[in-house]
């Protein structure tokens, strides 16, 4: 004969038992008594507002009354627990701004920054509101999306706008090109960055820009923007850069008394683009022992030893490095714990890996303002990422 046990009798066990039986039901009502809860403490801290606006409460007469009340009307909101649905707002006869729920707001500002979120993360405007739909039962446009993420262009013209320190020992400039649409079909439009590292080893990304090209008018007006709101080089020890023609012209400009380093990485691609398949592995080999020479002395030597090995085979390949070989070595005058970070643009081309990540499913911007909405997105996730991540190669001591 089964025993049947009164509610009081009930165990934890028991409970979690008829929970795996329903634990989707169960789930599910959770959710909705989430939204319950929510959707009672909104409406009674309207009530409260309505009665602090009217100075009376419902039925009272008092001579400090301010108006009347004139009824409710229902409306939607979305907040980061789900969609509640008519939510009894009320009203006065003479209308008052509301702080609890201004009267155009649709939804949470936590929905509006999981839009954000998701379109950072690479998601287009269409996918964001067809996964809304689909896990929060709300359905929300493209035109939606793409009017929260306006919401981002105040905050790009602040990280135009803001001072900035001058406190760069180490500053990396380099460029990315990407695809936005046109009236008359795709183009590419060349995004400039500026990277810099602390005396302290932290790093951040400090400023980039759109332009047509990595021209020297381009990167001298970005250049002098930066110089323009702080950025004099007075502390700068080192420019590293891929040796872009207009950047270095525009630096003998803006930075004329700063060191440049020629980055390595670039350099290499460039002498191996002038060898044969066949001798490229063996001699950018050996001409990478160049930079992990110790000192000036023993990096000219290596440099003595590469060059008499391939002059003669291949003068064009050892061309292309002799021509910039001062430049190559000036990494060489600043600590050596800081050389590696130094020498290329490593550390801002691992940057650009992250834009490139998360703009390759949308293969193509739809305009300017969507570049820059996204690059500021990656920039302002990674200066945060990076800000308790400092370099350990770095000391105080720079």
């Amino acid at each position: 004969m089964v025993q049947v046990k009164g509610l009081t009798e009930l165990t934890l066990e028991d409970l979690w038992r008829e929970v795996k039986w329903q634990s989707e039901d169960w789930w599910e009502e959770i959710e909705a008594s989430q939204l319950r809860v929510v959707k009672a403490i909104l409406e009674g801290s309207l009530e409260e507002e309505l009665v602090a606006q009217l100075q009376a409460g419902r039925y009272k007469r008092s001579r400090s009354r301010r108006s009347y009340r004139n009824g409710h009307y229902e409306r939607s909101f979305s907040t980061k627990y789900g969609v509640i649905k008519a939510l009894r707002v009320p009203r006065a006869r003479e209308s008052y701004p509301s702080e609890v729920l201004p009267r155009y707001r649709r939804r949470q500002d936590q929905v509006d920054k999981m839009i954000r979120e998701m379109f950072l993360s690479g998601v287009s405007t269409r996918r964001v509101g067809e996964v809304l739909t689909t896990v929060r039962g709300e359905k929300v446009s493209p035109q939606t999306v793409s009017r929260v993420l306006r919401g981002l262009d105040r905050e790009v013209q602040l990280f135009w706008r803001r001072p900035l320190a001058d406190i760069y020992p180490y500053l990396f400039l380099d460029g990315i090109s990407l695809k936005v649409k046109g009236a008359v079909g795709r183009y590419r439009r060349q995004i400039l960055c500026a990277y810099g590292i602390r005396r302290d080893g932290k790093r951040e990304i400090i400023s980039f820009c759109q332009g047509t090209d990595e021209s020297e008018a381009k990167w001298e007006a970005f250049l002098r923007d930066m110089y323009d709101r702080g950025l004099v080089g007075q502390k700068m020890r080192l420019i590293t850069t891929d040796g872009c023609p207009g950047l270095h012209q525009a630096l003998d400009t803006v930075y004329p008394y700063v060191h440049r380093q020629r980055c390595w990485a670039h350099k290499l691609r460039n002498v191996a683009n002038r060898l044969p398949k066949r001798d490229q592995k063996d001699c950018t080999k050996q001409a990478s022992l160049i930079y992990q020479a110790e000192n000036r002395r023993e990096a000219l030597k290596r440099y003595r030893e590469w060059e008499s090995r391939w002059r003669h085979r291949h003068p064009e390949a050892v061309g292309c490095l002799r021509k910039d070989l001062d430049e190559l070595l000036i990494f060489l005058d600043v600590p050596a714990e800081h050389r590696v970070k130094v020498r290329t643009t490593n550390v801002i081309e691992r940057s650009f890996r992250e834009v490139r990540r998360r703009t390759r499913p949308m293969s193509c911007f739809t305009n300017t303002a969507s570049v820059n909405r996204i690059i500021y997105g990656v920039i302002s996730y990674l200066n945060q990422h990076w800000k308790e991540k400092p370099l350990p190669e770095f000391t105080q001591e720079c």
